[in-house]
């Protein structure tokens, strides 16, 4: 049993004050050995045998580092529940696998980003921002920026990357909502056991809106990514169908939220902070690397990855048994003061900035982060650029476990 007095499996405790968990987490860290919680119910999957929670960095990074034993594909890395058998076919990519099979699929989709795509999709990055801001101050302070910018501009690179119509991208951004909207009733509403219809109807939406384009490029192939990696031919292997709709699915809800989340927090950070606004406003060039790296450390859209061990294992003193479950909280290593000095302060000039916002090193380390890099980058450039006193209201905040997130946030300037 846990030794504390809060649980991380309690829905409520996501939904408290940020100072809390802050503080809840704190407590966790200074502990002697990881803590151990019941799994959360849930009612599409049964109850498993409870989980480690690791938050500090250094456990985080031999975690990460040792996937032979910390494994992604027993049961899922992106739930703590083992993923049931029909979620797989939505939701298995290759986040929720191991070696081999984690390195063939990584192998070939990284292949499809070949360095033509690469620099076109950096210039579209560009001129989407240039849009976004343009239609921001046609539209005037008193809106709500996370749909307004943070959300617009991830959702159509990547939705372009893939060849999906500018008609489609409502459909997909609805779509991701759902499969990451933990236990937000504006996503998935208040009956949480309709929650596995939604996400399985969801994620089959999104899957089979994939692969119809998918079915069209194969005959008539343009330079998208989809065309890409229908096409692809790595070694002799290909992606199949469902291979390409679980990656799509991956991308867009990856790729979308936890991007879209990063620029939110990060326009909340400089409104509350305006020493560091004024820092970055007085020489862009030198202080952009170093933000967007502070943006990600402390937005940590990702609250946390989960592996199962399979063989005995001591870790930092502790003895995790085969059959155990561990859950990487990045939210919490990104806070840690043994690796970061006075780690709530929001400094644009920290470095080294060890931060673990994309994954931890290993196999699983996030296959967009430079893509997440180049969107933060070039959004704030515009933003401090062309609307400098931008101030983000007070956040509306997801309820969810998974993802550190911000529904909706009001804007003045």
């Amino acid at each position: 049993m846990s030794v504390v007095d809060f649980d991380l499996s309690d829905r409520d405790f996501w939904a408290r004050p940020m100072g809390e968990r802050r503080e809840a987490f704190d407590r966790l860290r200074r502990l002697d050995s990881p803590a151990f919680f019941e799994e959360p119910e849930v009612s599409f999957a049964p109850k498993g045998p409870g989980y480690y929670a690791l938050v500090r960095h250094a456990d985080i990074l031999e975690a990460s580092r040792t996937p032979e034993v910390f494994s992604s594909g027993e049961g899922g890395a992106t739930n703590i529940p083992d993923m049931p058998a029909e979620f797989a076919e939505y939701f298995g990519s290759m986040i929720n696998m191991d070696d081999p099979r984690h390195a063939r699929l990584r192998r070939i989709v990284s292949r499809a980003f070949t360095p033509k795509m690469i620099k076109q999709f950096e210039t579209d990055v560009e001129s989407a921002a240039v849009k976004i801001v343009d239609d921001l101050l046609a539209k005037g302070p008193g809106c709500d920026f996370v749909t307004e910018v943070a959300a617009r501009l991830p959702l159509k690179i990547i939705c372009d990357m893939m060849g999906i119509p500018e008609r489609d991208y409502g459909f997909v951004f609805d779509r991701s909502n759902i499969i990451l909207g933990g236990f937000d009733p504006e996503y998935t509403g208040p009956d949480l056991g309709q929650l596995a219809e939604k996400l399985l109807t969801a994620g089959m939406e999104l899957q089979q809106l994939v692969q119809d384009l998918a079915a069209h490029r194969a005959e008539h192939p343009t330079n998208d990514l989809t065309s890409s990696l229908v096409n692809a031919n790595i070694d002799g292997e290909q992606l199949t169908l469902q291979e390409l709709g679980s990656f799509f699915i991956l991308l867009v809800v990856a790729g979308n939220e936890t991007t879209r989340n990063a620029i939110s927090h990060g326009l909340r950070l400089l409104t509350t902070n305006p020493d560091q606004r004024a820092l970055w406003l007085s020489d862009p060039e030198a202080y952009t690397g170093t933000a967007v790296e502070e943006i990600v450390r402390l937005a940590s859209p990702v609250n946390f990855m989960r592996r199962k061990v399979t063989r005995d294992h001591t870790m930092n003193g502790h003895l995790y048994r085969k059959g155990e479950k561990a859950v990487l909280y990045y939210w919490a290593a990104n806070r840690d003061p043994a690796v970061f000095e006075d780690p709530e302060r929001f400094d644009i000039t920290r470095h080294p900035n060890p931060h673990v916002g994309f994954g931890g090193p290993g196999p699983h380390f996030c296959l967009g982060a430079h893509l997440a890099r180049r969107e933060i980058t070039v959004m704030f450039r515009e933003l401090l650029r062309r609307v400098p006193g931008i101030e983000g209201g007070t956040p509306d905040r997801l309820h969810s476990s998974f993802i550190n997130g911000i529904k909706h946030m009001e804007c003045a300037f």
